[in-house]
């Protein structure tokens, strides 16, 4: 599919690896809609680069479909749908003091990165169904965001494994699923990438977890990120394909 002029959506736009995605999208000529909980971010990138913000929880059916609306009023309905909002955690089956882990907590990670974004998709994609198919039968295009952690997650990141790996699992299924409306579903597992939250750690921190990766021996840079998310938006013949984007990483268990 080619980008330009095209209406795309990515959750998680305001920063990031979302930003970057936003941000390389709206370069390419796509009409950018970035859905975030964080509307003062949101704004401020939507209006460097042309788009249009809109305040969206994921988890929430009425929220989605607001912002799905603002976003079809501002640009049309989209043919490209970029899930990459997410959150993290981590936490021991047992904790310090003996007791067990909260399940509030495993909850509230797999709502957000795993039901969430398959929320987001559900709702999308019945109405880039119902669009006029391009002259090759494509419709549109569906990115996830995993990660390494759903391969070789960490001691402590159960939920975190648990989500991206549900976001793996169902790629291949929600493929063979829209092939007949002429929609195509890739993930992205990107390893460990110099977004905000890693920057704010200590620099020797950052080396530390730049040198455990093979090659390049440097944490990824949001842009490769972005790069191969439109590079999945562009080559029609890739569809149902998990692609590990993490410098040969394979994680230690802590």
């Amino acid at each position: 599919m080619k980008i330009q002029g095209h209406s795309a959506i990515v959750t998680g736009g305001a920063s990031g690896l979302g930003e970057a995605t936003a941000r390389e999208l709206a370069r390419l000529g796509a009409k950018v809609a970035l859905f975030d909980v964080n509307m003062a971010l949101a704004e401020k990138v939507a209006a460097e680069i042309g788009g249009v913000a809109c305040a969206c929880d994921i988890t929430s059916t009425d929220s989605v479909n607001a912002a799905l609306a603002k976003a079809a009023a501002a640009h049309g309905p989209a043919r490209i749908l970029m899930n990459i909002a997410g959150i993290g955690g981590a936490k021991r089956l047992v904790q310090r003091d003996g007791s067990a882990a909260p399940l509030e907590d495993f909850a509230k990670v797999v709502g957000v990165n795993l039901i969430g974004s398959y929320n987001v998709t559900r709702l999308a994609v019945a109405e880039m169904a119902k669009l006029d198919p391009m002259d090759d039968g494509e419709r549109g295009v569906v990115m996830f965001t995993a990660s390494v952690a759903a391969f070789d997650g960490q001691i402590g990141q159960q939920a975190y494994s648990a989500s991206k790996g549900g976001l793996v699992g169902m790629t291949l299924p929600m493929a063979r699923d829209l092939a007949q409306h002429g929609i195509r579903v890739c993930t992205v597992a990107p390893g460990l990438f110099l977004t905000p939250l890693l920057a704010q750690l200590p620099d020797e921190a950052q080396k530390s977890l730049a040198a455990s990766i093979p090659f390049p021996r440097r944490l990824g840079q949001p842009a490769e990120f972005a790069s191969m998310a439109v590079q999945i938006v562009t080559n029609g013949h890739l569809n149902g394909e998990v692609i590990r984007l993490d410098g040969a990483l394979r994680m230690a268990p802590r």
